[in-house]
């Protein structure tokens, strides 16, 4: 038998209406119009689920106290949570390029990075390049377009080229794929991280900035696959959440992961400190949504 969907399309005034049969309280009535229509009901709605009873308890959908005011301030909260993530991922993000480029370049040649036998996965490492001598051949990138025209071999850029135009989740597909741990050690390094954290670090931070780019909830997401916790160095390990047990993993040790990266490559940066400033400004002040650490304040990596 199949299940059609039957849900209705409301009205602005039927979704407050709605809302307050529901239990939640709606003062402003010109606010609640102004952010339904310029945000909408549904992108709300995954705010306003933090406030709700469990789905199978009678009675009243939202908690006492819900207001449609405290819904938007949680949405501006992660809104502005966003940016910072993504100003910190940007961290990240350069200072691996330009390792992997910078390591591979010194193997042989620019184009040393084609050899095959640096991976550890073959059908992985031949997808890899034929989805990148595809963006190689379409790219409207004024440096990659100039190689297209002035050079015949080999068909896509050195490497200090394509570290530029591949996106960030195919870049760490070329990393992680490398054989040699040595190899990619030496490219970790100048990111204060191990190779066996870096991985997987770089494979969360593509999830978040996935979410970011798309303006999703992030304050309180769970992931499915979450970063590795660090032993070294001391202070990034005594600042991470070892023992919060959480699955799926919570927010607070990717961005404590990120924090350690930008100490290490920016140090002059004000990153930390601006994150925790708005941590805790928390409208709801609740962190362990996020994963942290009931003294997650007085941590290393937020000093």
């Amino acid at each position: 038998m199949s299940r059609r969907y039957t849900k209705p399309s409301l009205s602005l005034d039927e979704q407050i209406a709605h809302l307050r049969d529901n239990g939640m309280e709606v003062n402003d009535e010109e606010s609640a119009r102004y952010w339904l229509t310029h945000v909408s009901y549904y992108r709300l709605s995954a705010y306003w689920l933090y406030f709700e009873f469990p789905k199978d308890r009678p009675g009243p959908r939202f908690r006492p106290g819900t207001t449609f005011a405290r819904v938007t301030a949680l949405y501006d909260f992660d809104r502005n949570l966003r940016r910072l993530a993504m100003r910190g991922s940007e961290h990240v993000e350069v200072a691996l390029r330009g390792s992997w480029a910078y390591q591979l370049g010194q193997l042989g040649n620019g184009h040393t990075y084609l050899d095959a036998n640096l991976y550890e996965k073959r059908g992985e490492f031949h997808r890899n390049l034929s989805k990148l001598a595809g963006e190689v051949g379409w790219s409207k990138e004024t440096y990659i377009k100039h190689y297209r025209e002035t050079y015949d071999t080999p068909a896509v850029p050195p490497v200090w080229m394509v570290a530029e135009m591949m996106s960030f989740g195919q870049l760490s597909r070329w990393f992680s794929n490398l054989k040699d741990r040595g190899l990619r050690n030496q490219i970790a390094q100048p990111l204060g991280l191990p190779e066996t954290v870096l991985v997987p670090l770089i494979r969360h931070v593509t999830d978040i900035r996935n979410i970011c780019a798309h303006h999703g909830r992030l304050w309180n997401r769970g992931f499915l696959q979450p970063p590795k916790l660090a032993q070294k160095p001391a202070e990034l390990h005594a600042s991470l959440n070892i023992t919060g047990g959480l699955n799926p993993a919570k927010l607070y040790n990717g961005l404590t992961l990120i924090g350690h990266v930008v100490r290490t490559v920016a140090p002059e940066s004000t990153w930390c400190t601006d994150l925790a400033a708005h941590l805790e400004a928390h409208p709801e002040r609740d962190f362990t949504a996020m994963g942290a650490p009931e003294d997650w304040r007085n941590r290393p990596v937020w000093q």
